[in-house]
């Protein structure tokens, strides 16, 4: 029955016979036992499980598509059946095991220039909205174990049910003794015990299917998991991490450090496992209907979310990783009042804290080059600072596709809305068409790529989705042209303090001003005569 059945039956056998042993020798080596064991009641399950659905959607693909014409309208409709019905195949098995699987699902949601987009939308749909939840037993033994004593006592008002819950976590909101309310982040209990399952599940799978299919090559995923999970697990990081950000924005972009906000951290009431904080009032970032009634405006916000997350990466060297919908929360700026239309300036609330990258100078400084160089379309520096970053002097298009989401010709056109993406049928379609032709290729520029250019590649994803939702604009990439290139500048005079250096600068600086007020005014032009238009054509 083909190739792709055979290899799924394979793959079945062998990761539940290598689960088997892997489960026999734990025990025998283990320094504790009693962990041990309930990893060995752990792992095999679940990969017995993993096993029979790579199974069971190998043997989908291979027997409704066996002799179907290539390229036939009918092989493409049940192409897209298949992707569907496997994606939720693969969806409820991230939710039955939980945990990192769960953080899994959620960062396949994000390539669209990977995976078809059946299995993108299945997972954005779900993996923000369907996580487990910890009963409130299980709090209170979290609470008992962390603090000493249950979250009736610890605080003077505690709700039982919890108003989100995420992937390692849930929050429920709470009142302190002295009155404040507070939104306690509680981990879910079962993580201490299945972490290190996951882990060996997952890195056990990893290499077997690199194993059999040597282009799929995601071995560099489990060290980001053993490198990243423990930082996310401890909340105290992430308390940490929340406070540093913040003071980078006071320290680094005085101009906008009042736009952004973190909660509040309560640290007598924190612990590597409990974390608590000031409660936010806000509109999700996803949510346009409520932002508006809030009085912002969603191009406005758009553009605030760009000029923070470029400010990170570019200036800062310290990057929220996790930018998600349900990691964004918005109010108006607590000081403004509505202007003359009406709108108020908007504050970007950044929640979840666990996962933040750290770019040296030198990657900090090539990547925002690049960024500069894609807003400019300029080919060549695209592809010197694409290979400084390790994507080689072979796969520099595919690098800045991946990054923009455009097809190289799109690239590196100068017309000023070169990278604007607008998400019709027609731009998915060319997305799908790319993943699926450049599918090995892409897979080799993942494996070459520094581990904190991939986590800013899933950053790069988050946003675009988030910026997706509220009407991204060619505002977003001039703003990301300015604090680029701004980037750029500051590097060099942090390099040379000679006077050469330092009219060079100011002469670049006056340079870029220009270009991108140019822009700007060409892009207002642009927009006046396509208005003109409309109201020629109504009339």
């Amino acid at each position: 029955m083909g190739s792709l059945w055979r290899a799924g039956t394979k793959l079945s056998l062998v990761l539940s016979a290598v689960g088997g042993g892997s489960a026999a020798a734990l025990i025998a080596t283990s320094d504790d036992p009693e962990t041990a064991l309930k990893l060995c009641a752990t792992v095999p399950r679940r990969l017995l499980r993993d096993a029979v659905t790579a199974a069971n959607i190998a043997f989908d693909y291979e027997y409704s598509l066996w002799g179907l014409a290539e390229g036939s309208s009918e092989r493409e409709r049940t192409k897209h059946e298949v992707h569907l019905r496997s994606a939720k195949k693969l969806r409820d098995l991230c939710f039955t095991n939980g945990g990192i699987y769960i953080k899994l699902g959620q960062h396949l949601g994000q390539l669209e220039y990977l995976v078809p987009l059946e299995y993108v939308q299945t997972m954005r749909e779900s993996m923000l909205n369907r996580c487990p939840v910890s009963s409130y037993e299980q709090v209170c033994d979290v609470f008992k174990k962390e603090l000493g004593d249950s979250p009736d006592n610890v605080f003077s008002e505690f709700d039982p049910v919890p108003i989100a819950s995420a992937s390692l976590a849930q929050v429920h909101v709470a009142r302190t003794h002295d009155g404040q309310k507070v939104a306690v982040k509680v981990q879910h209990t079962h993580l201490t015990d299945t972490a290190a399952a996951d882990h060996a599940t997952v890195e056990l799978i990893v290499n077997t299917l690199h194993r059999f299919f040597p282009s799929f090559d995601y071995r560099w995923l489990i060290d980001e998991i053993n490198e990243s999970l423990p930082k996310e697990l401890d909340f105290l990081t992430e308390a940490k991490n929340s406070e540093r950000c913040l003071e980078n924005f006071r320290k680094f972009s005085p101009h906008i450090a009042n736009y952004v906000y973190a909660p509040k951290v309560y640290w007598t009431l924190s612990t590597s496992k409990l974390l608590t904080m000031e409660f936010m009032d806000g509109a999700y970032i996803n949510d346009v209907k409520s932002i508006k009634k809030l009085g912002i405006h969603p191009h406005e916000l758009s553009t605030l979310v760009s000029q923070t997350f470029a400010e990170m990466m570019f200036k800062h060297g310290f990057v929220h990783c996790d930018p998600h919908a349900a990691n964004l929360l918005v109010r108006p700026l607590p000081s403004s009042r509505a202007g003359i239309l009406g709108w108020r300036k908007p504050q970007l609330i950044l929640l979840d804290h666990g996962l933040y990258k750290e770019l040296d100078f030198n990657m900090r400084t090539n990547y925002a080059a690049l960024w500069k160089a894609l807003i400019f379309a300029d080919a060549n520096a695209i592809k010197k600072y694409s290979a400084k970053l390790g994507a080689g002097e072979d796969l520099y298009a595919l690098f800045a596709g991946i990054l923009t989401m455009r097809p190289w010709n799109r690239v590196i056109d100068p017309s000023m809305d070169h990278l604007v993406i607008q998400g019709n049928e027609s731009d998915r379609s060319e997305l799908q068409m790319y993943a699926s032709q450049y599918f090995n290729e892409i897979s080799e520029l993942l494996r070459r790529l520094p581990r904190v250019i991939l986590l800013m590649l899933k950053t790069n994803d988050c946003l675009r989705s988030v910026n997706n939702i509220l009407g991204s604009s060619l505002e977003t990439f001039f703003v990301i042209g300015k604090v680029s290139s701004e980037a750029v500048i500051e590097a060099k005079m942090a390099q040379s303090k000679s006077l050469v250096t330092w009219f060079s600068v100011r002469l670049d600086k006056i340079l870029m001003e220009i270009r991108l007020w140019g822009m700007q005014m060409a892009w207002w032009l642009l927009q006046l005569r396509k208005t003109l238009s409309w109201s020629n054509q109504a009339s």
